[in-house]
């Protein structure tokens, strides 16, 4: 049986073989959030174009600048300015940050550090040559490539697009992950259930960690526990980018996935994963299509989603699978878990004084989704650790969608 680790390998390495260049289109810059770039972005002039003041102040000669020294101010300069003229031996001009400094000006000596009686400015200290200056054409040339197909567009990445007039971008569409329900007890959202139904929760999580994770969910509604109905509704799902299929994975008489997707050509990969919540989970290839067989409990379908769909998803985007959002955290009391498979538990993480501490939280089970509503994230415990002391150091895999 694969580790996650494995498994998650496996599902890179297929996909990133299997997958087609995505489409792409122009998209506004305001509406770019999350996309991932198909053309490179060049600057269209220096930057910054021209010695840029960092700090409000004076500018000045450098040399001219000692403890005591006074200048004549001759002006002011606020950003924005066009600024022409030289600076004079012996003299200085306020400066506002942002602002342009002035030919002849080598440093800029913060307000702080003076005092001003009239035109005289009295500097307190010694000026450096290129102090509190950024030169012009430091930060990027004329002409160079500033982000590259494939880079995902957070808010820094569409302001650097922005500054240089990339008001509309050729980004890759959204793949589109079809999501199909399985099971004679689901129900819709919005219906009663019967004594022993339950409504499709795991379609709207679903649904929300595909939209998470740069994804196009198409909801296809829930299949009956019957071969000839789940195969139909595979095929239709099997039109998209990728199928995530969620209960009817595990071994029970009704348990059809796996049987129906063999009958359909589908090439295996893994049916097992050493975890716990969600060992059963599936990977498969079908028609060309990645497809994912979740097992059907919540908080299963919830971890192996951001296990194993969550890189797909990014692979199909065009961009490279990000790593899982890890960080270590000292555990807040002692664990005592069965060994063998890595679990993931429902935790709550806290920082104190900066330093980030978990604590696990009780649950009944991958079930439980009222559990992981209490949670921010999921404690993950090795297989081959069974005791845990507290204030020992484990790993923490973040929920991306409220951390």
């Amino acid at each position: 049986m694969l580790t996650y680790g494995q498994a998650r390998n496996k599902v890179i390495e297929q996909v990133a073989k299997a997958r087609r260049p995505p489409t792409s289109a122009s998209v506004s810059v305001w509406d770019a959030l999350g996309l991932v770039l198909a053309q490179e972005v060049k600057t269209d002039r220096e930057y910054p174009p021209f010695d840029r003041s960092t700090r409000d102040g004076y500018a000045v000669r450098s040399k001219k600048i000692s403890p005591g020294a006074g200048l004549k101010c001759v002006g002011e300069i606020k950003a924005g300015d066009t600024v022409r003229e030289a600076l004079a031996a012996g003299s200085c001009v306020q400066i506002m940050t942002g602002a342009a400094v002035p030919a002849g000006a080598d440093a800029v000596v913060m307000i702080e550090h003076t005092q001003r009686e009239g035109d005289l400015v009295r500097f307190a200290q010694a000026a450096q040559r290129g102090q509190n200056i950024v030169p012009r054409g430091s930060e990027a040339r004329a002409g160079q490539t500033i982000l590259t197909p494939g880079t995902r567009l957070g808010f820094a990445e569409l302001a650097l697009a922005a500054q240089v007039g990339a008001a509309a971008l050729q980004c890759a569409k959204r793949p589109r992950i079809a999501i199909l329900s399985t099971g004679d007890e689901v129900v819709l959202i919005d219906k009663q259930p019967g004594e022993f139904q339950i409504r499709n929760s795991n379609s709207v999580s679903l649904a929300a960690q595909v939209r998470i994770a740069g994804g196009e969910p198409v909801v296809l509604g829930n299949a009956a526990d019957r071969v000839e109905d789940l195969g139909e509704k595979i095929e239709r799902g099997l039109k998209e980018d990728a199928l995530v299929l969620t209960g009817g994975v595990s071994m029970g008489k009704y348990d059809l996935v796996e049987s129906v997707l063999k009958a359909m050509g589908a090439e295996f990969f893994f049916d097992a994963v050493a975890i716990r919540p969600g060992k059963p989970a599936v990977f498969a290839v079908c028609q060309g299509k990645p497809v994912f067989g979740l097992p059907g409990n919540p908080v299963s379908t919830m971890v192996t989603f951001e296990l194993f769909v969550a890189p797909a998803i990014d692979l199909l985007s065009g961009s490279e699978a990000r790593p899982l959002p890890l960080l270590e955290a000292r555990l807040a009391e002692a664990l005592n878990e069965r060994p063998g498979l890595t679990h993931f538990l429902p935790a709550h993480i806290e920082w104190h004084g900066g330093a980030p501490e978990v604590k696990p939280l009780k649950w009944q089970g991958s079930g439980d989704i009222t559990a992981l509503g209490k949670a921010n994230c999921f404690l993950v415990v090795l297989g081959e650790k069974e005791k845990i002391g507290a204030g020992e150091m484990v790993s923490v895999l973040l929920r991306k969608d409220v951390v």
